[in-house]
Parts: structure tokens; C-alpha cells; sequence
């Protein structure tokens, strides 16, 4: 290793990091790598998403506008659509979007693009680093490849390294930068690079071995989750069945000091992450001939919980009146609390469902402003007195922290709760809670 690349990491003021993408995982990123004072330069190809940061507009409400502000006015933070800054970059950090195909297989379209773009700007001695989920193989046989496409050898003239991230969304339990961090390499001169910068930033650093280990970790920890949360949901559906409230029996089971850890239901599992992680493991799994089953049992069940929420809302309100003569408010259309995505949110198939079985339907979710469902437009509505008492009713499907929930229980008619959010309050509304079995309200 020369002197430059050996120096080029002394200085946080000296150098210069590119974070590619900036959704709830790059910008967030970029904000701490700020604070950490490093010089950042944030590319999106959204342009909305540009202007809305250089006029100091956050459009993540984990990141506040003042952050915004600061950052830019400081000097310390260029946003831009173009790649071209790349050149004059030390490090560059990839968090573009790796979602599913139409056949739930990766769709690494926009990795590629990305990679594509850098290679034609890349330098000698630069760092890139990719933090987007994936399956184990994609540094190595997948972005290495596009890169040294530029006549630069991985290792050699340019380092190449996996770091999952591990962002929570909403969570204000634990910031960034406490949250260990997995870094890996293709060669040792790359592990060195990435272990050696994020030294700089995290509390935490833990090398793996590979950046097959590194990138496994990653589908492990959301497909845990998946997992444990579609059984949880099921479990809460045959909680129903037997007028057992799955509630009640997830405190009691949490009572044990081992052996345990709490799952709770909800109306499917949405976001960027969960749903779609351990279908990557699925499709790496499937090329290697191996049929990972409890993967694609919970996949099913995850589809056919909103279904069953569908009914059962449609089941309550035809003890009244006819669905289609039914006006439903639904609380929360982000996939969690206190958060404004609403990608692969359990939201749009029961708000479609809804719709389909001739019920006027309206929204209100102080973090998301609108939606697409079967392709029109929905906006969020005030949550007026007015409102709340026409509904028939209203369906808690995320439990956002500012949510009314007294006002809720005192004006509505009839209250289906997702996320056991009324335990505790009293009203006048008749409540119904998933899971709760015949001892609701």
C-alpha cells in the first residue's frame, strides 16, 4: 500500500465520501458521515428528492429540515443527480434500491446502473463500498466484474467492500452509529480500507471473512424477523378461533428469562427490507437446488394475512349494514410507526380489497401524504370529529406515536385495532383487536 493510500483516511476534513442513493437508507447515512465531518456529495437520479434537500427540505421524518439546512449551508454536503463528483471522491458508498422482480426474483437493475456509471468516473486508490441488501455473491461476481471493466484491479488500484446496513427506520432507541457495523473485503488491502474508515464513525466495527459472510448476515437478520413475524400472525389467527387473546399469551409467554423473544401481529409485514431480503435467500437458495420451505411458508402466510383482516373487518360491519353501503377510515398506511414509507405496506391490498367489495374508503397517516392504489391516487384525509363519528369504521392499521387515540375511542362507532394500540383506553366505540378472540372491547 503507498503512502497516499496509507494517509488518506488521518484526516476526516480531507476526505471525501459519494453516498449513492439517498432514501431512508443513504440519507440518513450521509447525514451522519456530516456529522462525523467528512465533506459528502449525495446523488439520487430523483430530481424531486434533489431540489427537496438543497432547499433544505427533508422528506424523512428522521431527518429534521434544520439537519438539512445546516448541511448544505455549511459547504460540507453537495446533492446532485450527477455522477460525475465521483472523480474527486476517496470513498464512495452504494445504497441504491435492490427490490424484486414481477417473478420475486433480485432485480439488481439498479446496482447495475450505478456501477456502470461509476466505472466510467473512477479513480486510482478510491474505496467503494456496498451497503444495499443483497445475495451473497453480488460484491464479488456481480459489482467487481463492472468495475474493473475501468482497467483497475479490485484490491490493487481501487478496494472494494460489503457493509450491510442496518438502519431501523422510526427507531429512536438506538442512533446510527451505535449500532455495530459489518464491514468485509475482497482482499485484505479492502478489508483494511473499509474497517479503517468506519473506525471513524461507528462505536463498533466487526470484520467477517468474506463479503459472502457479510452479505448472508444481512438476509439472516430479515429473514429471522420474517419468519418469527408471519408465524405470530398466523398464531394470532388461530387466537381468534379459539376466543384466546393472543395478547394476553404473548405477555405471559414474555414472562419466561430465556428461550424467548417476543413477536407481535400486525396486518402483514411491509417495507423495503422484510418482505423482500429473504426472497433474495429464497432465489440464491433455488440456484443451488435447496428449497428453503420455511421462507416460502411465511411468504404465504404474509399474503394471505390481509386477506384474513379483510374479512374479518367485513365480517363486523355486516352485523350492521351491507359492506358496500360502508364508509372505513383507516389509521396508517406506512408499513410501521412513526415513519413515512409505505413500500410493500399490508395498507394497499386491504384498502384495495376494500374498495373492490363496493366500500367508500378514505386514509388519514400524518407521515404519508398519498398513495397509489390500482393505480389512482389516494390523499390523507383530516382526522375530524366529523369524520371519525360518519365512519363505520375505523381500521388501526399503524400505530403511529401522534395517534389520537382517546378522541379515536370516544367518536367512532366501531374500532378494529391491528396493533393492540387501544389496550388500556375506554371509549364509547365497540373495539375489535386482531387476535383478540371474543374478548375484545
Amino acid at each position: 500500500m503507498d503512502a497516499q493510500s496509507r494517509n488518506c483516511f488521518q484526516d476526516n476534513l480531507n476526505i471525501r465520501i459519494a453516498v449513492i442513493g439517498l432514501g431512508f437508507m443513504g440519507l440518513p447515512l450521509a447525514m451522519l458521515l456530516i456529522k462525523k465531518g467528512f465533506y459528502v456529495t449525495g446523488i439520487d437520479l430523483d430530481d424531486i428528492k434533489v431540489s427537496s434537500l438543497n432547499e433544505g427540505i427533508s422528506y424523512i421524518p428522521d431527518i429534521k429540515d434544520e439537519d438539512v439546512k445546516i448541511a448544505i449551508s455549511s459547504g460540507n454536503f453537495l446533492v446532485t443527480n450527477d455522477y460525475d463528483p465521483i472523480k474527486d471522491q476517496n470513498v464512495i458508498i452504494i445504497c441504491v434500491p435492490t427490490p424484486l422482480t414481477s417473478y420475486g426474483s433480485p432485480d439488481l437493475s439498479y446496482l447495475q446502473e450505478a456501477a456502470e456509471s461509476i466505472t466510467k468516473r473512477i479513480q486510482k486508490n478510491q474505496l467503494v463500498i456496498l451497503e444495499s441488501s443483497t445475495y451473497p455473491g453480488t460484491t464479488k461476481e456481480v459489482l467487481q466484474p463492472i468495475l474493473e471493466k475501468s482497467n483497475l484491479c479490485v484490491g490493487k488500484d481501487i478496494f472494494l467492500s460489503y457493509s450491510p446496513e442496518r438502519i431501523d427506520p422510526g427507531n429512536d432507541l438506538f442512533q446510527i452509529n451505535q449500532i455495530p457495523k459489518i464491514v468485509s473485503g475482497l482482499t485484505p488491502n479492502c478489508e483494511k480500507r473499509v474497517y479503517d474508515l468506519y473506525n471513524k464513525i461507528y462505536e463498533q466495527v466487526i470484520l467477517v471473512n468474506s463479503t459472502e459472510i457479510a452479505e448472508l448476515t444481512k438476509l439472516l437478520e430479515n429473514s429471522y424477523r420474517f419468519v418469527n413475524v408471519s408465524f405470530i400472525n398466523e398464531f394470532s389467527m388461530l387466537c381468534d378461533k379459539l376466543n384466546i387473546n393472543v395478547w394476553d399469551v404473548i405477555d405471559a409467554a414474555s414472562t419466561k428469562p430465556y428461550g424467548f423473544q417476543p413477536f407481535y401481529p400486525g396486518p402483514g409485514i411491509g417495507g423495503h427490507c422484510i418482505p423482500v431480503d429473504p426472497l433474495y435467500l429464497y432465489w440464491k437458495a433455488k440456484q443451488h437446488e435447496f428449497d428453503l420451505q420455511f421462507l416460502q411458508l411465511s411468504n404465504q402466510i404474509n399474503h394471505t394475512i390481509p386477506s384474513c383482516i379483510v374479512k374479518q373487518i367485513t365480517k363486523l360491519i355486516q352485523l350492521k349494514i351491507p359492506i358496500n353501503e360502508a364508509n372505513i377510515l383507516i389509521y396508517g398506511v406506512a408499513y410501521k410507526k412513526n415513519i413515512s414509507d409505505s413500500r410493500e405496506s399490508p395498507a394497499s391490498h386491504i384498502i384495495s380489497s376494500l374498495l373492490n367489495l363496493g366500500a367508500h374508503v378514505q386514509y388519514h397517516d400524518p407521515f404519508v401524504p398519498e398513495i397509489v392504489i390500482d393505480g389512482k391516487k389516494l390523499a390523507s384525509v383530516s382526522l375530524s370529529n366529523e369524520l371519525l363519528q360518519k365512519a363505520d369504521c375505523l381500521v388501526i392499521l399503524t400505530d403511529h406515536s401522534l395517534i389520537p387515540i382517546q378522541d379515536i375511542l370516544d367518536k367512532s362507532k366501531l374500532v378494529y385495532d391491528t396493533r393492540n394500540v387501544t389496550k388500556g383506553h375506554f371509549g364509547k366505540s365497540e373495539v375489535y383487536r386482531l387476535g383478540g378472540g371474543d374478548k375484545n372491547g
